[in-house]
């Protein structure tokens, strides 16, 4: 099994504590069905940082690339609800990235993930997807984990939409996201000083400076879950 789809949307941002609640009634009970009766979009998975500082993760796993500048997407970006009017400015420090999937092995859904934002060295990036198609392919199976999926970013080509004015134009996009899946929380923490270190990712072609997170479901739903 593998992530349902050749495209994913990944995202992160913080949510304030006093708006917490709202947030999460809006996010699984319309947020999540809107998006996933757009043509295209397969499931939606939201995890809440592991360490309850309101950190969010986000992912939706999309038929094809296409599906993010598809005008049923385009329409529903620039015609938000009123509760989603109300919500999205709270969506503080958002990095939005539309992505290829490049490599997808084992489950795309467990109870905790682990996420990674980094870009390859000029001249690399074959060695680096070679590495983590490997090693996601070899993980997959292991004791703790269920899943390994390396993601690469490109902007469509469409103009910014009134979602985007109303968090002020502000996301930020992450280049390469690799998010491996488990149900051991300590096995996710344990890559991150060992298999994929800073100092291990750099020396397979990757440049300094990423960033980690984990986090834990949320909630998760298909297109069929919500016809």
């Amino acid at each position: 099994m593998s992530l349902l789809g050749k495209a994913a949307l990944a995202m992160w941002w913080d949510i304030a504590p006093e708006v917490k609640a709202d947030f999460e009634h809006w996010h699984a009970h319309e947020h999540f069905p809107e998006r996933l009766g757009i043509p295209g979009f397969r499931r939606a998975t939201r995890w809440s940082s592991a360490s309850d500082d309101g950190g969010m993760f986000v992912m939706y796993e999309l038929d094809a690339f296409e599906v993010l500048s598809s005008p049923p997407y385009v329409a529903r970006l620039n015609a938000p609800t009123p509760w989603s009017q109300r919500l999205m400015p709270h969506h503080r420090n958002m990095v939005r990235s539309q992505c290829h999937v490049l490599e997808s092995h084992g489950g795309g859904v467990a109870r905790h993930a682990l996420t990674m934002r980094f870009s390859p060295a000029a001249g690399r990036e074959a060695e680096l997807r070679a590495f983590f198609a490997a090693f996601s392919g070899s993980m997959a199976n292991q004791p703790g984990f269920t899943g390994g999926h390396l993601l690469k970013h490109q902007a469509p080509d469409i103009a910014a939409t009134t979602e985007q004015k109303i968090r002020n134009n502000a996301d930020q996009a992450a280049d390469w996201v690799f998010v491996a899946c488990g149900y051991e929380l300590s096995a996710l923490e344990r890559l991150t000083r060992t298999d994929l270190s800073e100092e291990r990712l750099h020396s397979r072609g990757a440049t300094p400076g990423g960033a980690n997170g984990l986090y834990t479901v949320s909630c998760s739903a298909t297109a069929t879950d919500c016809t």
